[in-house]
C-alpha cells in the first residue's frame, strides 16, 4: 500500500475531496498536494492553504506558465494542430506538463504513488497516466473516480459537505471548468444535452458578441519561424503576448466555441470553450503559412497536423512520434516569418493583411497580366494532366 502520494491538486470539487478519501482508504497515507500555476487566475495560495486544512502534509504551488506557453502551446500552434476542426486543445496539452511536474515532485519528496481527480469516462485520466508511465513508471497511480462509490458530481458535493470541505460547486452551479492562460472550458449542466444552447451566464471570459463594440478592432501579430513574437509591432514575452491577445479578443467577442467531440475512450461529449487569444493566433499563423509555404509542404502538413492534434488530444505527448513530428514542423516553419493583421468584429475574425520577407506570392504571376508567364504552356500541361481521363476504359474481350 502506498505510503506517500503526490496529488495533482486544483482546489476544485474532485481534488478537494480526494485528500480525505485517500487518507481514509489507503491506511492514513501521507498526501502531498501539487498545484500547477498555468495562468488560471485563481487564488493559488488559498488553494494551498485549503489542501493543508483538508489533510495534506504539504502543498506546493509550481509556476509552470512560461514552460506551458513555450514548451507546449507554441509547438502545437506551429504544428497547426486543431482537434476535430474546432478544439484548440487547451486542456489537452496542459495535462502532460502537470503530470511531468507531478512526477518530478514525487521523486523529490520520496513519494511512491501519484493521484489525480480525473473521471473514469474522460480523456484526462489517459493524459495524466500516459505521461506518468513515460516519466515515472515505478510510481503507482491511484485514480479515485475509478475506485470509490461516488457516481456523480451531486454525490461528490454531498461527500464534501459531510467532511466540512468548502467547494464552489452547488447542484445549481454544476459546471466542471478548467482554466489556464490559453483557454477556459465548461462541461456538465445543460451542456450534457446537445439540444440545449449554452446558458449566457455560463460564459465567463469572452464577452457576448451581441454586446461587443459596434466598431471593428484591428490587431497585428508578428511571427518568427512560426512562433508569435509581437503584437502591433511591439515585441512581447510569450506570457505578455498571449495575455494581451486574450484581452483584445475577449473584449470583441472572439473565442467562444461549442463542440460535440469524440473522446479517446469512445464516448461523444459536449464541451464549450473560451479561447480568445488562441483563436487569433491560430488564424494569424494559418494566414501567414498560406503566404510562405509551398503547395506540397502545405498540403502534406495538413495530414501531419491532424495526427499531431490527435496525439495531443490522446495524451501522447511524451512519445517518439510526437517528438519526430516536432522536428518536421520545426523545419517546415523556418520561413513562416512575417506579420498578419486581423480585423475583429462581434465574434468574427478576418485577415486583412499578410506580409513576409519569405513570401512565395508573386504579383506578376498572380495578376491578370501575362508578364512572366506563357499561357501557351498551359495547353500541353492540360493535355498531359487530362491524359488518364481521356483514355477510354474498355471491357476486356471475352
Amino acid at each position: 500500500m502506498p505510503k506517500k502520494v503526490v496529488l495533482a491538486y486544483s482546489g476544485g470539487l474532485d481534488t478537494s475531496i480526494i485528500i480525505p478519501w485517500l487518507k481514509e482508504n489507503y491506511g492514513g497515507c501521507e498526501v502531498v498536494a501539487m498545484i500547477g500555476d498555468l495562468g488560471q487566475r485563481e487564488d493559488l495560495e488559498a488553494a494551498r492553504k485549503k489542501a493543508l486544512a483538508t489533510g495534506a502534509s504539504a502543498a506546493y504551488v509550481e509556476d509552470l506558465r512560461e514552460e506551458f506557453v513555450t514548451g507546449y502551446i507554441w509547438p502545437t500552434l506551429r504544428a497547426g494542430a486543431v482537434y476535430e476542426h474546432k478544439y484548440l486543445l487547451g486542456t489537452s496539452f496542459a495535462r502532460p506538463l502537470l503530470a511531468k511536474r507531478q512526477v518530478e515532485l514525487a521523486k523529490k519528496v520520496g513519494a511512491d504513488a501519484l493521484s489525480h481527480g480525473c473521471t473514469g469516462k474522460g480523456n484526462d485520466q489517459v493524459r495524466f497516466e500516459l505521461a506518468a508511465k513515460a516519466l515515472g513508471p515505478e510510481l503507482a497511480i491511484i485514480a479515485p473516480w475509478r475506485e470509490w462509490e461516488i457516481n456523480s458530481r451531486e454525490e461528490a458535493i454531498a461527500y464534501a459537505r459531510t467532511h466540512n470541505i468548502p467547494v464552489e460547486q452547488t447542484t445549481k452551479n454544476i459546471y466542471s471548468r478548467d482554466r489556464n492562460v490559453w483557454h477556459l472550458s465548461h462541461e456538465g449542466g445543460v451542456l450534457e444535452d446537445p439540444a440545449n444552447a449554452p446558458e449566457e451566464s455560463m460564459w465567463q471570459w469572452v464577452v457576448s458578441p451581441a454586446k461587443a463594440p459596434d466598431k471593428p478592432a484591428t490587431v497585428e501579430i508578428g511571427l518568427e519561424a512560426g512562433t508569435p513574437v509581437s503584437v502591433n509591432g511591439k515585441k512581447r514575452s510569450p506570457l505578455e503576448l498571449l495575455s494581451e491577445l486574450n484581452d483584445i479578443a475577449a473584449a470583441n467577442g472572439v473565442g467562444r466555441m461549442d463542440i460535440v467531440e469524440n473522446r479517446l475512450v469512445g464516448i461523444k461529449s459536449r464541451g464549450a470553450y473560451e479561447t480568445p487569444g488562441g483563436t487569433l493566433l491560430v488564424a494569424a499563423h494559418r494566414e501567414l503559412e498560406s503566404l510562405c509555404l509551398d503547395r506540397e509542404t502545405a498540403h502534406y502538413q495538413q495530414i501531419l497536423s491532424l495526427r499531431y492534434a490527435e496525439m495531443v488530444y490522446y495524451g501522447m505527448w511524451f512519445t517518439p512520434l510526437r517528438e519526430a513530428l516536432d522536428a518536421f514542423f520545426t523545419s517546415s516553419q523556418r520561413r513562416v516569418t512575417g506579420s498578419v493583421t486581423l480585423s475583429l468584429f462581434k465574434g468574427n475574425v478576418d485577415a486583412v493583411s499578410r506580409r513576409s520577407p519569405y513570401s512565395l506570392y508573386r504579383t506578376n504571376l498572380a495578376s491578370f497580366t501575362m508578364t512572366g508567364y506563357n499561357p501557351k504552356d498551359a495547353e500541353g500541361f492540360i493535355n498531359l494532366f487530362a491524359l488518364p481521363i481521356t483514355v477510354p476504359i474498355e471491357a476486356p474481350a471475352r
